[in-house]
């Protein structure tokens, strides 16, 4: 009887020992394996020509990637406060795709085109903590193959404080590397340098990184902006509108739409809102890209977009209470989301330059390009006024009984 009773006990001891051994070749055979091949970005790129108006344009790339859902399409935006005699519409670039939504991406298509030409197996670029950019571009390289290096402006630079909220979400997900760096930096002077350094350590490791300029305001950049305003003439906009507004953040989403404005002759009027920096600074980029192109002999900044100042309000990034009341309320009316670092912004100034300057628009017909950012309404800063007791956003009830809440 006691023989019989360690029999299982034998046979489950000799089962683990099996189980180990069985473990243990699998693991070796796996470590001896090869990692898993990249795919081929190749596979993405496209070959490109420019509209017909662009191509004595000194520069033109040659290929671009598909990363964007066009055309994106233009209604009626009924936004509170703008004046009875006005008539505003919106194009809808924040529904260029889903986690890929917004104006960047229509530079990505061509920033990354190029990263693949050039045999790239990363990409480094830099923003703010709650960077749309980054975002796109962490999101859209993953999606062709290739790892993404992101330098983002924080109020803190621990690690364990950064939180997963708005686009920090997805940059997490897609498992983006994420440099934090004080939030006063500048990309001339404190951040261009450590993109280099990172990309010398890439090289050294075998790999090979593609730089991209904040907000992707390059050369290739700027044709997803002159590829947009071919679109825009495909819809009708120089029979449609007397004038065409953008937030302007970086530049080149504006140079874009202001380039291929005066390139194919159109008469509509096109104004840049800043939400950051000033006038002086945006038509210096501007010119610098005209240069860049061939335009700086024939034309200027100044002649081809209206750059408006006062949406910075606190500073980029910092919002008042005013600006995000002004954004739930288009919210709540419109049910259009815009977002409170750029479009949130853009838009109350645009209410008040109608109501208090109207001879600044060529005429009554205004076309608001909405160029994305709907994850920095996922950061948190929208909470308590969403919360707040009196407001149309509160509207939560318990119902536990027949009776229906009051």
């Amino acid at each position: 009887m006691r023989i019989l009773r360690t029999l299982p006990a034998l046979a489950d001891c000799h089962s683990r020992k099996l189980t180990v051994c069985f473990l243990r070749r699998c693991s070796g055979a796996m470590s001896s394996r090869p990692p898993p091949q990249r795919a081929d970005p190749t596979v993405h790129l496209k070959e490109y020509t420019s509209p017909s108006w662009a191509q004595r344009l000194k520069y033109a790339p040659t290929h671009k990637v598909k990363l964007t859902m066009c055309n994106t399409p233009i209604h009626e935006w009924s936004v509170p406060g703008v004046p009875g005699d006005f008539h505003l519409s919106i194009k809808r670039d924040d529904m260029t795709g889903s986690s890929l939504s917004g104006n960047k991406v229509r530079k990505l298509e061509f920033l990354l085109a190029e990263a693949i030409k050039q045999g790239c197996t990363s990409v480094i670029t830099c923003g703010g903590i709650q960077s749309n950019f980054a975002r796109s571009t962490a999101v859209a390289a993953r999606q062709l193959g290739m790892e993404t290096h992101l330098f983002l402006r924080s109020d803190t630079l621990d690690p364990n404080a950064i939180g997963c909220q708005g686009n920090l979400l997805l940059n997490r997900m897609v498992g983006a590397h994420i440099y934090l760096i004080p939030r006063l930096s500048k990309y001339e002077t404190d951040i261009k340098g450590k993109m280099h350094k990172l990309a010398d350590k890439i090289k050294s490791t075998g790999g090979k990184a593609f730089l991209v300029p904040v907000g992707g305001s390059t050369k290739d950049g700027l044709y997803g902006y002159l590829e947009s305003f071919n679109e825009l003439m495909q819809q009708g906009i120089a029979e449609k509108f007397d004038d065409l507004v953008v937030t302007i953040g970086s530049s080149g989403t504006a140079a874009g739409l202001a380039i291929g404005n005066y390139l194919t002759g159109s008469k509509v009027k096109v104004h840049a809102i800043a939400v950051c920096d000033n006038a002086e600074y945006f038509h210096s980029e501007i010119n610098k890209t005209l240069q860049e192109i061939g335009l700086g002999e024939e034309t200027k900044s100044e002649d081809i977009i209206d750059v408006i100042e006062g949406a910075k309000g606190r500073g980029y990034g910092l919002s008042t209470q005013e600006e995000l009341d002004f954004i739930l309320e288009v919210g709540a009316t419109t049910g259009v989301m815009v977002d409170p670092v750029y479009t949130g912004k853009a838009v109350k100034c645009l209410v008040h330059e109608m109501n208090t300057n109207p001879s600044r628009f060529k005429g009554r017909r205004s076309l608001f390009v909405h160029t994305g950012g709907i994850f920095g309404l996922f950061d948190g800063r929208m909470d308590s006024t969403l919360k707040n007791p009196a407001s149309v956003s509160n509207r939560i009830y318990s119902w536990s009984d027949d009776d229906i809440p009051q």
